[in-house]
């Protein structure tokens, strides 16, 4: 995925495919493990790419993800949660996102040691909790938004 704020950036970027996939779907959920207080590079790719979007609408002049839910999971070995959860809200809350309540489910295991969460026995039940909330949350939001999606901007709405 090459860097930029176009929807392509032209030969080899993996993008445009997964721009397909972003526009297709009703949920999006971006996952990112903490790296130094930090949501990855590679999420920070996606944000930036997605700013492609504030100039795309639709034809009742909606920016092109709105009636999309967004939701998101962060994980790592360090404190960070909150703030890699409030950077990428506002990120995609711009380009029109909707976030349901309680849009984030994380795991910090304990600072400085070497346990993931992926090499965890089981989900912790209060995090296993919260993984099922989220997931419940953005689907009765995606389908409230599929049978009445936002009105389209005021300007159109006048023309």
């Amino acid at each position: 995925m090459k860097p930029g704020v176009e929807k392509d950036m032209g030969a080899g970027d993996a993008w445009p495919a997964i721009r397909e996939k972003v526009l297709a779907a009703d949920i999006v959920l971006v996952s990112t493990p903490t790296w130094m207080g930090q949501a990855s590079s590679v999420c920070m790719r996606v944000l930036e790419r997605l700013d492609a979007e504030l100039s795309e609408k639709d034809e009742r002049g909606r920016p092109s993800v709105f009636g999309k839910v967004a939701i998101v999971a962060v994980v790592g070995n360090e404190d960070g949660a909150h703030h890699i959860s409030s950077q990428v809200f506002q990120a995609l809350n711009d380009v029109g996102f909707s976030l349901p309540a309680q849009a984030v489910t994380y795991w910090n295991g304990e600072a400085m040691h070497n346990v993931d969460y992926q090499d965890l026995e089981q989900t912790p039940e209060v995090t296993a909790g919260t993984n099922a909330t989220v997931a419940a949350n953005a689907a009765h939001l995606a389908r409230l938004l599929r049978d009445a999606n936002y009105p389209g901007s005021a300007a159109e709405e006048r023309s």
